[in-house]
């Protein structure tokens, strides 16, 4: 015995691994915990691909920040590392597993996804919003447990929301509503967490609670963080990893040091980014700078 899964038939595109190895229980030792082979990816109302062979491994306890322009393929890449869109070449994986045709309890289980614009549930308190990212894990009938309810209060907590906890998610700022679904991601219990822009609507405090979070679930919990940003400072102030997108491709990934450089940036962004390095802490900053005008007297 092994410990493999048998399969149940031949190899298919629908079933490339067969049925039951597809849905067996995710190994979550696995080296990897989401990966993208050689994937590019379309939607059905375009002909342009907005991600284009794109390869990203990210591991347990990695934090990675996409950063680049608008445009840039970087919440498609989201999408298809969640399941949520089906490449149209290569292949997406969960903890060596392959997403396609995965069901979505099964990968709701392992990964929470935070999207650019929620769709907010109005009437709902802020207790019963989180309480929904525990559904993954509930029966049918989706009664919460003492459990789940333990779950959501630390997660209450943990986004700073116990004052709001029984106000409706309607009556809350665009920032308060960020911060309730990502403790309705983190209720959710994820070994994988996928955040498109999260400090959105945030003030400055908020925003360095929220990376302080995450860099703790990270190294506490072994999660793996993909994170879309444009915040280059925090980035480099928090991310493990950076992976640079332009036109649909990804054109570095590596360290802070080898990738969040002036020329690498200048390229990615198209303008001028004044790079430093902070005295206290020692992480680089980035300024933007305005293009330079010839005067009479340069000529």
């Amino acid at each position: 015995m092994t410990g493999e899964p048998a399969e149940t038939g031949p190899p298919t595109r629908e079933n490339p691994i067969g049925s039951e190895a597809r849905n067996a229980p995710l190994v979550e030792g696995a080296q990897v915990a989401v990966e993208l082979r050689g994937v590019t990816a379309r939607y059905a109302t375009s002909r342009e691909s907005p991600l284009v062979d794109a390869s990203l491994a990210v591991r347990p306890g990695d934090l990675v920040s996409v950063l680049g322009p608008n445009g840039a393929g970087k919440s498609t890449l989201l999408r298809v590392l969640a399941g949520m869109l089906v490449p149209s070449a290569g292949q997406a994986f969960l903890f060596g597993r392959p997403i396609e045709g995965m069901d979505r309890r099964t990968i709701a289980r392992k990964v929470a996804v935070v999207s650019q614009s929620e769709q907010v549930a109005f009437s709902f308190s802020v207790r019963d919003v989180i309480m929904m990212g525990r559904a993954p894990h509930q029966e049918g009938w989706m009664r919460s447990s003492a459990e789940d309810r333990r779950i959501v209060d630390e997660a209450v907590v943990r986004c700073d929301l116990v004052a709001l906890a029984d106000r409706a998610v309607g009556e809350l700022s665009g920032g308060e509503q960020k911060r309730v679904a990502i403790a309705r991601a983190l209720a959710q219990e994820p070994r994988v967490l996928l955040l498109d822009e999260p400090a959105a609507f945030l003030d400055v405090k908020h925003q360095l609670a929220l990376f302080d979070l995450l860099r703790q679930e990270v190294e506490s919990h072994g999660l793996a963080c993909v994170v879309v940003m444009h915040d280059l400072n925090m980035a480099a102030q928090y991310a493990s990893r950076v992976v640079l997108a332009k036109s649909g491709r990804l054109i570095a990934s590596g360290s802070i040091d080898d990738v969040m450089t002036y020329a690498r940036l200048r390229e990615t962004f198209d303008c001028d980014l004044y790079v430093g390095k902070n005295e206290l802490n020692g992480s680089r900053f980035f300024l933007p700078m305005r293009a330079r005008k010839e005067s009479a007297s340069d000529s």
